[in-house]
């Protein structure tokens, strides 16, 4: 009997998931986890193919294996939904992502990297996470959304607590039930007094916003512009975040490479997609199976729990030559970190730009640091995985 054993929710494990997850890809790349009822894909091509067959396999059951069960959870959150609901709202959100509104962007996130940083030269180090890398992101999506600046704090904070696990059941805790809450109800104050009072502002356009369907031109439901607006807040905060806390990790482990960016930071947006390659911030994507089908000879019956790991497809040597090995010169052509198809991440370039912008300002102030790795402290939720807390000395 094989000692192959890949827990979500072990902490151990999620330290350094990279050993499970290889012998995952060549002993069991369809891996099944009796106790908690769940097919796994960890290479990278099985990962990709799920990834496009949005008829195959649903996201309308939720994402998150301690969320996904045999009834749809009925939310109007787009990454929770199959088309053709999907498309209208993608549509509609996707105008706010546009090339051109992100680029206008960059002065203000630019703005926000130089202020926090600026703050900590005359230190001997501080924490890159909870000093300068969760706030940037979250400063840039509250400002794009409209959020007060003086609620924004606030507001990350129960981001950070919407992703709270425990052991055994993850995030379906008090803690992270409580945050979720909050925020349903934040949102909804702020959505309601921009019907009354707009503003030029995302959340104004939420509730200003029409879409089509089904011949029908209709506005928004209440609950799903309080839904997008969650998504696009929470999302935007906590996967930027844990990619600049993984920068400050690996660059510091990595000092000839850092040494390379500083002197070349037109390499920057390559090392970001390596960054996020290699240690995927959400690693794990979680669809049900809507059909029987089958993957390296294993059958995966329909009514299945599918969990999609981009963490280990990242790593997988049959895509990627010597993968284990961080490069932030490596060529390559794609990666699965921000997914693939039609629920690839619709604020990618946001978050390419704030990362490329982070680290440029960094170098220019700090071009050489040690990560206090003692210190430290992990973030482990069965979706996110990276650090809590980077303590560095400059």
């Amino acid at each position: 009997m094989s000692d192959l054993n890949w827990d979500p929710f072990d902490i151990e494990i999620d330290a350094n998931p990279h050993p499970t997850w290889k012998r995952m890809r060549d002993e069991a790349p369809t891996y099944y986890n009796d106790h908690y009822d769940f097919y796994a894909l960890s290479r990278h091509a099985d990962v990709e193919t799920v990834h496009r067959d949005v008829k195959g396999f649903s996201s309308a059951h939720g994402t998150v294996l301690e969320l996904m069960g045999p009834a749809p959870i009925g939310s109007r959150q787009m990454i929770f939904l199959d088309p053709p609901d999907h498309g209208s709202l993608r549509s509609l959100v996707s105008r706010a992502f546009t090339p051109r509104r992100i680029a206008e962007l960059e002065p203000e996130v630019r703005r926000i990297c130089a202020e926090l940083l600026d703050a900590q030269r005359d230190g001997a180090g501080f924490d890159y996470l909870a000093d300068f890398g969760s706030i940037v992101p979250s400063k840039v999506i509250s400002a794009l959304l409209g959020v007060p600046e003086s609620d924004r704090e606030e507001v990350r904070s129960h981001i950070d607590q919407v992703f709270h696990i425990e052991p055994g059941v993850g995030m379906i805790n008090d803690t992270s039930f409580g945050a979720q809450i909050w925020l349903h109800e934040y949102l909804g104050v702020q959505l309601a007094e921009r019907r009354l009072h707009p503003r030029d502002d995302m959340l104004t356009a939420l509730v200003q916003a029409e879409m089509s369907e089904g011949g029908e031109v209709r506005r928004l439901t209440e609950q799903e512009a309080s839904e997008f607006a969650n998504l696009l807040i929470s999302a935007g905060t906590e996967t930027t975040s844990r990619v600049l806390g993984w920068a400050a990790v690996l660059l510091a482990a990595h000092p000839e490479q850092r040494a390379d960016l500083v002197a070349h930071p037109g390499v920057i947006p390559n090392a970001t997609e390596e960054l996020l390659r290699y240690e995927a911030p959400s690693p794990v994507q979680g669809r049900f199976s809507m059909r029987d089908s089958e993957f390296h000879e294993v059958a995966v019956p329909a009514g299945s729990r599918v969990l999609l790991l981009t963490g280990s497809a990242g790593r997988d040597e049959r895509k990627y030559d010597d993968p284990d090995r961080f490069d932030v010169r490596r060529e390559f052509d794609t990666h699965v970190s921000f997914g693939h198809g039609i629920h690839f991440c619709i604020g990618a370039s946001l978050a390419r730009l704030e990362t490329r912008v982070a680290l440029e300002e960094t170098f220019k102030r700090f071009p050489t640091w040690d990560f206090d790795e003692a210190s430290a402290k992990r973030l482990h939720t069965s979706t996110v995985r990276g650090w809590a807390r980077v303590p560095i000395h400059i």
